[in-house]
């Protein structure tokens, strides 16, 4: 599966016809009393690769919202595609937040420790994560606990 890396080549991959709201099944995520954030978010996923076990969705945040703190296990691929994504990622001796803006691309290997934020406009970005046994991501608390592990069919069976 070829990874878009740049606006141009997700628009021709996905015509923005194919990835209008009302042709998408976007689920919403949002938090609890559990969590000291304001969590908001909606996933809409497009393919699944389980050959290879693979899946690509688009993630939407409201304005100034995050989603929870989390591990991806395995590589992710990432493209912003509308408004300003933020990342704090944390590690053991710093906290570095970065912005990201439209047409932004990376591919990171699994096992960082980040949240992610919409900016005042909210934002929305492609992802493409490798699934290792079937799992995604591990949702944390703060010190880093494991609270729930993200499947591909958690996203599946939603969607």
């Amino acid at each position: 599966m070829n990874i878009p890396s740049n606006l141009e080549e997700f628009a021709e991959r996905y015509p923005a016809e194919a990835i209008a709201d009302d042709k998408l099944n976007w689920f919403r995520v949002t938090g609890s009393k559990r969590f000291d954030y304001p969590i908001d978010y909606w996933v809409a996923v497009l393919n699944v690769d389980e050959a290879n076990s693979r899946i690509e969705f688009l993630s939407r945040w409201e304005p100034n919202h995050y989603c929870h703190y989390h591990r991806h296990i395995g590589e992710t691929s990432v493209l912003v595609l509308e408004g300003e994504h933020n990342v704090v990622e944390q590690t053991e001796t710093e906290t570095i937040h970065k912005t990201r803006t439209p047409g932004f691309f990376a591919t990171n290997p699994g096992g960082d420790l980040h949240m992610e934020y919409g900016g005042p406009e909210g934002t929305l970005v492609y992802f493409n994560c490798q699934a290792e046994g079937g799992k995604l991501f591990d949702v944390l608390d703060r010190e880093g606990t494991v609270l729930n592990t993200a499947t591909v069919e958690d996203f599946t069976s939603a969607a």
